[in-house]
């Protein structure tokens, strides 16, 4: 569905070549500041321009509809979007009959009989993480102390990133690329074991990130390898401070104090301008398909503000839960 949290919900609302694309937040603390030049920082992180982005450029500027009074947040809900000016749907018109080998085309038409909208792949687009991000921007008003983080740290399998980029543009082909995301100063004793643990709240909106493949908190996967004297995390301190952080700052799905610490594997772009082969639906054949226009060569170049408001949405979520919508700001 299109709505994630239990006290701070979100929903998210719009296509890539409609009208608008926005989010509603509900369940916020009443008496936040909050202006619409809070949001541009962040969006400016998610749009393209910049070599190895998409072309298209919009102006991406929010407008509040509702859920604030005299400039702070009332307890209503919040409702901001923005509008689609930048649209060349004709880029598209192809895949109707050709879906593109990797992406929704071919599931979105299928599990919407046909009705779905396709222009820039509809509400399926990664346009639509703007809404994710403009959430964000208010989680982290609600998240007091704490402060998240999120960097690409390899691109197409190198710590190389401009080269791995300027490599897959003389190319025409796509990368992905690793997002380590950073939580400091988190508060202790959140989360609620078992099913809406840290990990599981922050993989779930993680998850819902178009092209996000993997995660793994602390050591992650390399724990696998590892012995348990090694992999324990010695408490230095009363406050709880340990000497190493494998856990990625949780212990039994709850918060320990320490950095939270995760990092997501992000798919090369779907869009490649590398010609492929794939299967024709209108007329039954095999059949060769380059795609043309606006994508980018590495979306994860985009994605750390997104994986950012992720985590802070999650985190005011769970903080929310602890403390009830009141009490969080006292």
């Amino acid at each position: 569905m299109n709505s994630f949290g239990v006290l701070f919900r979100i929903s998210i609302f719009g296509e890539s070549h409609g009208p608008a694309i926005g989010v509603i937040i509900d369940g916020c603390p009443p008496g936040i500041a909050i202006r619409e030049e809070d949001f541009i920082s962040d969006l400016e992180r998610r749009q393209g321009g910049a070599v190895g982005t998409t072309k298209r450029h919009e102006t991406d500027l929010p407008e509040i509809l509702s859920g604030l009074n005299n400039g702070f947040t009332s307890g209503s809900p919040i409702t901001i979007l923005t509008r689609n000016k930048d649209k060349i749907s004709s880029d598209y018109n192809e895949f109707i009959n050709i879906p593109r080998p990797g992406h929704a085309d071919f599931t979105s038409k299928t599990k919407y009989f046909g009705f779905s909208d396709l222009r820039g792949s509809g509400h399926f687009s990664g346009r639509i993480t703007w809404g994710i991000v403009a959430a964000g921007v208010i989680a982290k008003k609600i998240c007091i102390g704490s402060t998240v983080t999120a960097n690409l740290i390899s691109a197409g399998g190198s710590t190389d990133l401009q080269k791995a980029i300027d490599d897959a543009v003389a190319l025409h082909d796509s990368i992905g690329g690793i997002i380590e995301c950073r939580i400091l100063n988190p508060p202790k004793g959140v989360g609620e074991p078992f099913f809406n643990s840290i990990e599981s709240v922050i993989s779930h909106l993680v998850f819902s990130i178009p092209a996000i493949k993997g995660i793994e908190f602390g050591s992650g996967f390399a724990s696998a390898a590892m012995q348990g004297s090694v992999h324990n995390d010695p408490f230095i301190d009363r406050n709880g401070k340990t000497s190493t952080n494998n856990a990625g700052g949780i212990n039994g799905g709850v918060s320990n104090g320490n950095e939270i610490v995760f990092r997501v594997a992000v798919k090369p772009t779907s869009s490649t301008g590398v010609e492929q082969t794939t299967f024709n639906f209108e007329s039954g054949r095999m059949d060769t398909l380059k795609v043309s226009g606006r994508h980018d060569t590495c979306i994860a170049l985009r994605m750390p503000v997104i994986v950012e408001a992720a985590a802070a949405i999650s985190l005011a979520d769970l903080m929310l839960v602890d403390t009830g919508i009141f009490g969080i700001r006292k």
